[in-house]
């Protein structure tokens, strides 16, 4: 999963939304120097992955994608389905997507020192360009790929992936809704 989820599964105190976001910048052991709290959500960010990786409905909705970018499918789903929560977020939440998201941005203005130093600056895109708020809209996800592919150390044309939303739209959103409940239930046991 991509931002938006790992943010909407975790606990909700800041250091949990923090160590949400950390999952992907921390790497190795997770040192004593993080609260427990963000320690528990760095944990948590790497058991969500492990699960999304391993579920059937998340492997079929690879092989949806083109061989033309099968290589990138891990991203491309991820970010799909993030537009896929973005879209139907008030069916998960009643706080409204565009709050969620400016907590998330003031959280990270207000503990950017605490932030790995190579969190800032993708952190400071995230929020300058409300990432979280763009995923609602094709274009939003567009740029969120465009934006990937211009960090990748090869060339992969990942921007133009967005045809992949276009063509397989219906068939993926289906799949998202077969497997968020699954994942809402493991990362979120008895709620």
């Amino acid at each position: 999963m991509n931002y938006l989820a790992h943010l909407f599964l975790a606990d909700g105190d800041d250091d949990s939304l923090l160590g949400a976001l950390m999952g992907d910048f921390v790497k190795g052991p997770i040192g004593p120097d993080f609260p427990p709290q963000m320690r528990r959500a760095i944990q948590q960010h790497r058991q969500i992955d492990s699960f999304t990786d391993q579920h059937p409905v998340v492997r079929a909705s690879k092989q949806r994608i083109s061989p033309r970018f099968r290589r990138y499918a891990p991203i491309l789903i991820d970010m799909f389905y993030d537009h896929f929560l973005a879209l139907h977020w008030a069916q998960y939440t009643e706080q409204s997507l565009p709050d969620f998201s400016a907590r998330v941005y003031r959280l990270l203005q207000d503990r950017q020192y605490d932030l790995p130093d190579n969190m800032r600056r993708p952190m400071h895109y995230l929020a300058h360009y409300d990432l979280l708020g763009s995923y609602q809209t094709r274009d939003g996800i567009a740029r969120a790929l465009r934006g990937i592919e211009s960090r990748l150390s090869r060339p992969s044309e990942l921007g133009a992936a967005i045809d992949e939303l276009d063509t397989n739209f219906t068939a993926l959103a289906e799949d998202f809704r077969g497997f968020f409940p699954d994942l809402m239930n493991m990362a979120r046991p008895g709620e």
